[in-house]
């Protein structure tokens, strides 16, 4: 009886260590949200947002108990904003490091991820990529930039609709774009809207990536005499570009376009009054109309984790899309209480999410089902002012209608006085 009452007390011993140990590391495995992400390079700045807003958005999954009672963990590497660094990635990060779910790729640039995460049947979250399923139509795929089923066209929808409306209306455009595949998307779209609208276009050139004297550029650009200059550009490109504008004296009706550079604070502080008169397409701008549930705290609390970075001191082109991709795959993780990447797809194909850019529901091929895309302007620009930035009155919203908050100035010269 004693020898049966030890092997007893041994197997309840033994149960209790297995039930003690292996079970709560069970329960306390992370969901891992695996990406590639520019940390460095041409667009670092944006990237580096992006990072700080799902560094916030998993600090507030985890402690609202985490995604199905785990807690959340981020998977990522920098991709050096380089395409080419993409694949071997999202390779690694599904094969290697074996992560639950997926979000990216951040930028069109990086599309390369997406045969890798099709060959792997996953569902990721994009966080401003554009008509990247223009090309693969694959049902897994969402995007987070609000320029809904019209894709390409809707990054100078705003800009051409602007410039026919004036009187007399301009006749003739300049497209110049990176020969990068976010810009050359980009510019297919103004040539279908410059088309569309009655435009001749008399200038269509792109430059290589690596350009970094852009006088040559702007010069062909002036020789051609266009009424209105469309331009598609990178950051580092964007400063090029506005600086070189100013120095030969570039005066059409009309410039400006999808200048991401001038999406990014340090960058609008740095070129100043130069940016007068300029008119570029805008995803989130500081106005009571885009102030949704969540928005003015997130920011806030960016604000102070980006306070003595070299990074944007603001943060609204970037930081609210970033943590958005977040709460649309936690919103489908917990609605679905699975992380299967078909349940997750429909779940996210049929519902609508709320989220800190407001309500999104999705169009087949992943795009918005509605665009919300903006353009604005600059006017009266001081030299030397990040603050100025912050309330949007420097920047009103042109277009579209319902949003509009300020009068166009044209043309675009006299903006410069």
């Amino acid at each position: 009886m004693l020898r049966l009452r030890s092997v007893t007390a041994l197997l309840f011993l033994f149960v209790l260590f297995l039930s003690s140990f292996l079970a709560p590391a069970r329960a306390a495995d992370p969901i891992k949200v695996g990406f590639s992400m520019a940390l460095t390079e041409s667009v670092a700045q944006n990237g580096k947002q992006l990072i700080i807003a799902l560094e916030l958005w998993r600090d507030d999954v985890n402690a609202n108990g985490g995604l199905l009672g785990r807690p959340v963990e981020l998977v990522y590497y920098d991709d050096q904003s380089n395409p080419t660094n993409v694949p071997g990635i999202y390779t690694k990060l599904i094969t290697v490091d074996k992560v639950d779910l997926l979000l990216g790729p951040y930028a069109t640039n990086m599309a390369a991820a997406m045969p890798v995460i099709m060959q792997h049947n996953l569902t990721t979250i994009s966080m401003l990529a554009i008509d990247v399923n223009r090309h693969f139509h694959y049902s897994r795929y969402f995007d987070m930039i609000p320029v809904g089923p019209e894709g390409t066209k809707a990054f100078s929808r705003g800009f051409f609709a602007l410039a026919a409306a004036q009187k007399p209306k301009p006749q003739t455009v300049a497209i110049v774009a990176a020969d990068a595949e976010f810009s050359k998307t980009s510019a297919d779209g103004a040539r279908e809207n410059a088309k569309q609208d009655g435009f001749k276009i008399v200038y269509d050139q792109s430059y290589p990536p690596s350009s970094t004297d852009f006088a040559p550029v702007m010069r062909a650009v002036q020789s051609a005499n266009p009424d209105i200059v469309f331009v598609a550009a990178y950051p580092p490109d964007t400063v090029g570009i506005v600086r070189a504008a100013a120095e030969i004296g570039l005066t059409p009706k009309m410039f400006g376009g999808t200048m991401i550079g001038l999406l990014i604070t340090p960058i609008k502080t740095q070129l100043g009054p130069m940016l007068d008169g300029i008119v570029i397409m805008e995803s989130f701008v500081p106005a009571p109309s885009f102030n949704f549930p969540g928005t003015a705290d997130l920011l806030k609390r960016y604000q102070a984790k980006a306070a003595g970075e070299k990074i944007d001191p603001i943060g609204y082109a970037f930081v609210p899309f970033g943590y958005a991709a977040g709460q649309v795959l936690a919103q489908a993780v917990e609605a679905t209480k699975s992380v299967d990447h078909n349940r997750l797809a429909d779940y996210i194909h049929h519902h609508t999410f709320y989220t800190v850019v407001g309500e999104i529901n999705y169009a087949e091929d992943g795009a918005w089902a509605a665009a919300r895309t903006l353009f604005t302007q600059f006017q009266n620009v001081a030299a030397s002012n990040v603050d100025q930035f912050r309330d949007g009155k420097v920047q009103p919203i042109l277009w579209p209608p319902q949003y509009k908050s300020g009068t166009m100035i044209y043309p675009y010269a006299a903006a410069k006085k």
